[in-house]
């Protein structure tokens, strides 16, 4: 028995050789991600059924004498059994595919030992379907695990031969012989089975673990060359920023030659063939086009096809990477090689890796731009409903004044042109300081107490240090308008208006208080968050304020309204401190 298994060993050799070729072919990959469906199960089957085999051809003939050291198994005679390693395929597979390929596999190579004869051709042809379908059901109880495994794996081949060995007892004769054979063949074959099979699934791990690391590296490089040249293109096609990319991507890709082109022409072309390729050239060969209008990559092989006149060109093979931004091809990159055998799938992936990589970040950057024009436009849109509202105020009171005090009147308009154009520079800044805003305040204040002097009196307190903090450029005066035409609007004389500023930690803190009416309750929940347009509401202007706080400084910075104890109403917000003015 120790020298039957000593050779079972050494032919387990021989098979797992085998498996390892087997671990490199690209269908058996399909079946470890469990891409299966009836064609590939069919042939997934027929692979693990000849490996089966294999198994078979790599036992040792074994009679009641002795056993013969032959490779080659023809037929068995009536009192002879082969000791096999036709589980370990079976198994494997099963394993792998499932109880379908398990099965399949199993009848394969169940009917070519079963065809071999000898007294035990029934049950070891038998036995082999049977075990192939139960190690089917028995990964799925390991379903969560890519590949089971060595210690499993090893565990369940060793009860791939003791069944075995059940159906030859049972169903073989005469039992003396059998118990005999069963005796001589049934601890080698438990022992090389089970280690053949462990040995297996741990070739398959190491291949997935090569496979998984070599994705992981091109990932890496095609994501490194993606970082370095986005700065570039994300400048725009230019000559400049396409020379700097080429650059960087003949370095990074390992190609002999790089090229970048717009729709229409080349921008850079850095490499080998640099004296005949020059920017500037029309992008007119077939392949060219067939990217650009397909947004897909592709390869060209020979110069013909890659649009070029000169014999003696290096050039005889490229890859062609579209470049997309928002969904549209705007150019090219052209990864060129000296023969079609220098592109293989390393280089393919990393071309796929790298054109999707730089058209999604191309295609974020865009959305930004965009998104950063349509808030801008939004701002300006915000402010050019409150400028108007102020203006129509102010002009019906100049038409008011002009019939009761002239001289008045002319004050004010002159106040009121001051205040204008100081007004078209805020509205021409994103943000402005505090100080600023504070002198437009002041101008307004002065416009509006010709109107209002004996009405109400605006008390300011601004603690120092803050003037040179950054707000958007408006606020203030909607909101103390708000005050004056709503909260003191029926209120002959004794308003009042306080307005203070206080920094507090990283913060700068405004509160506008008046003892007027008040707001109505049930608008308290509203304010700020809608428009209101109701002859009792408070406005678009508080509204607008409000979106432009919380769009350039975030939520925190949003109005809040209360009503004060003792009368009246109260508006707070808050800034962050910044000390750069956006222009």
């Amino acid at each position: 028995m120790d020298n039957l298994t000593l050779l079972l060993i050494e032919r387990m050799g021989i098979l797992l050789t085998l498996g390892f070729i087997l671990t490199r072919i690209p269908l058996f990959r399909q079946l470890l991600d469990r891409e299966l469906h009836l064609g590939t199960s069919i042939a997934f089957s027929m692979m693990f059924g000849l490996f089966g085999i294999a198994g078979t051809y790599a036992g040792v003939v074994v009679h009641k004498d002795g056993y013969i050291p032959g490779f080659w198994i023809f037929s068995l005679a009536g009192e002879e059994i082969v000791a096999n390693s036709t589980l370990v395929g079976v198994v494997i597979g099963g394993l792998l595919g499932g109880p379908m390929v398990g099965l399949g596999a199993g009848i394969i190579a169940g009917l070519h030992l079963y065809q071999l004869g000898g007294f035990a051709a029934v049950p070891m042809g038998l036995s082999v379907p049977l075990t192939g379908l139960l190690a089917g059901y028995v990964a799925r109880f390991f379903s969560q695990e890519r590949v089971i495994s060595p210690s499993k794996a090893l565990f369940i081949g060793m009860f791939a031969p003791v069944i075995q060995m059940s159906l030859l007892l049972i169903m073989s004769g005469p039992p003396e012989l059998v118990r005999t054979m069963v005796n001589v063949i049934g601890i080698p074959m438990v022992l090389t089975n089970s280690i053949s099979i462990a040995i297996f699934t741990t070739m398959i791990r190491v291949a997935l673990q090569e496979e998984e690391r070599s994705a992981a590296l091109e990932a890496e490089r095609a994501f490194t060359i993606a970082q370095r040249i986005l700065p570039q293109l994300k400048m725009g096609l230019t000559p400049q920023t396409a020379q700097a990319a080429a650059l960087v991507l003949q370095r990074e890709a390992k190609a002999i030659a790089v090229a970048v082109t717009d729709r229409e022409c080349v921008l850079a072309h850095v490499g080998a063939g640099a004296d005949h390729h020059l920017p500037g050239e029309t992008v007119q060969s077939d392949l060219e086009q067939r990217v650009l209008a397909s947004g897909s990559i592709d390869k060209g092989v020979g110069r013909e096809m890659l649009g070029c006149k000169r014999k003696q060109c290096q050039l005889q093979a490229a890859i062609l990477v579209p470049i997309k931004e928002g969904g549209s091809v705007v150019g090219l990159i052209k990864l060129y090689f000296r023969r079609p055998q220098q592109i293989g799938k390393v280089q393919e992936a990393l071309a796929k890796g790298l054109g999707n990589l730089i058209s999604n970040q191309l295609t974020l950057s865009l959305a930004e731009q965009m998104k950063g024009l349509m808030k801008d436009a939004e701002l300006r849109m915000l402010q050019a409903q409150i400028h108007p509202h102020f203006l129509f105020n102010t002009l019906n009171s100049i038409v008011t004044l002009i019939r009761i005090d002239p001289q008045l009147a002319r004050h004010m308009t002159i106040q009121l042109s001051v205040f204008m154009r100081f007004n078209l520079k805020l509205t021409s800044s994103t943000l402005v300081t505090v100080g600023q805003e504070l002198e437009h305040l002041h101008a307004y204040l002065e416009i509006i107490r010709i109107r209002f002097s004996e009405q109400f009196a605006v008390h300011t307190s601004v603690d120092p240090g803050v003037e040179d903090a950054l707000m958007p450029p408006g606020t203030l005066q909607p909101l103390i308008e708000n005050c004056i035409h709503h909260g003191l609007r029926d209120m002959g004389a004794g308003g009042e208006i306080s307005l203070r500023v206080k920094r507090q930690g990283h913060a700068i803190v405004f509160t506008i208080e008046d003892n007027g009416r008040g707001f109505p309750e049930e608008l308290l929940p509203l304010l700020g968050k809608i428009p209101m347009e109701r002859k009792d509401g408070n406005g678009i202007g508080v509204h607008n304020v409000n979106q432009r706080l919380i769009s350039l400084q975030g939520p925190d910075a949003q109005l809040h309204f209360a009503n004060r104890p003792e009368g009246g109403s109260s508006i707070t917000f808050a800034i962050p401190i910044k000390k750069e003015v956006s222009a």
